[in-house]
C-alpha cells in the first residue's frame, strides 16, 4: 500500500526519461490509482513533430483541453480517499506551451488555460526524471513510436533545458529529482528497490537521488 503520507505522487520529466513506466510501477507497488497521459489521442501530435510551427497550437490545446479533464477527474477521485500516481503535472502544459507557441498563439493559451484551470490536489511528492540529451535520444529511438522519429535533438535540449527551469523553481510540493541516467526502474528490480528506500527517507523539501555508473 501507498505510504500515507503519500497519498498523490506525480512523476515529471522530458520525452523519453521514464517517467510513464516508473508511475505503472509505483502504482503497481502501492496498489494506488494510476492517470497516464495520452498521447495517442492527440491527432495533431504527428503533424507536430513535421511541422512545429504550423500544428503547435492545436497540439496544445488539444493536451490542455485533455490534462484538464483528468485532474478535474482526480479531485473526485481524492474525495473518496483513492490514492493515485501520475505522470504529468496539470500546470508543467504551460512550459510546452511557452517552448512552442509564438507570442500570439502564447497569450491565446494563458487566457484558456487560465479560464480551465481547476482547482486541483497539491502532490504529496513529484518525482523529476532527469537524463542527458543523448540518453533521451537513444530512449525514444528504442521505442520506435512512428510519430516521434522526426523528434531532433535541438528540440530535446531545449525541452530538457525548460524542464530544469521549471523545476529550479518548484516548491508547491516535496520533490524528488533523480538523475535516471544509470537507473532502469522498469528492468531492473533493485534499482526501482533503490528508488522506494530513497524516497522513504526523504524529509526535505527537495532532494537529489543519483547513482554513478
Amino acid at each position: 500500500m501507498m505510504p500515507d503520507k503519500y497519498r498523490y505522487i506525480a512523476v515529471e520529466g522530458p520525452i523519453g526519461v521514464g517517467k510513464t513506466s516508473l508511475a505503472r510501477r509505483l502504482s503497481e507497488r502501492f496498489q494506488a490509482g494510476l492517470m497516464l497521459e495520452d498521447a495517442d489521442s492527440n491527432p495533431f501530435l504527428p503533424r507536430f513533430y513535421q511541422d512545429a510551427a504550423r500544428y503547435a497550437l492545436q497540439t496544445q490545446l488539444f493536451f490542455l483541453f485533455q490534462r484538464a479533464a483528468q485532474v478535474r477527474d482526480l479531485k473526485q477521485l481524492e474525495l473518496f480517499g483513492q490514492p493515485t500516481v501520475s505522470d504529468f503535472l496539470l500546470d508543467k502544459d504551460t512550459l510546452f506551451a511557452r517552448l512552442n507557441l509564438n507570442d500570439e498563439e502564447y497569450r491565446l493559451y494563458q487566457q484558456i488555460f487560465a479560464h480551465l484551470q481547476p482547482q486541483t490536489p497539491t502532490p504529496d511528492l513529484v518525482i523529476y526524471l532527469q537524463a542527458p540529451v543523448g540518453s533521451l535520444i537513444e530512449r525514444v529511438r528504442r521505442r520506435g513510436v512512428a510519430y516521434e522519429s522526426p523528434i531532433t535533438e535541438d528540440y530535446l535540449v531545449r525541452l530538457a533545458e525548460s524542464y530544469s527551469r521549471y523545476f529550479y523553481q518548484y516548491d508547491a510540493s516535496p520533490l524528488l529529482i533523480v538523475n535516471s541516467e544509470h537507473l532502469n526502474f522498469a528492468d531492473q528490480p533493485q534499482d526501482f528497490e533503490l528508488l522506494l528506500e530513497r524516497i522513504g527517507q526523504m524529509r526535505g523539501g527537495r532532494e537529489f537521488f543519483n547513482r554513478a555508473g
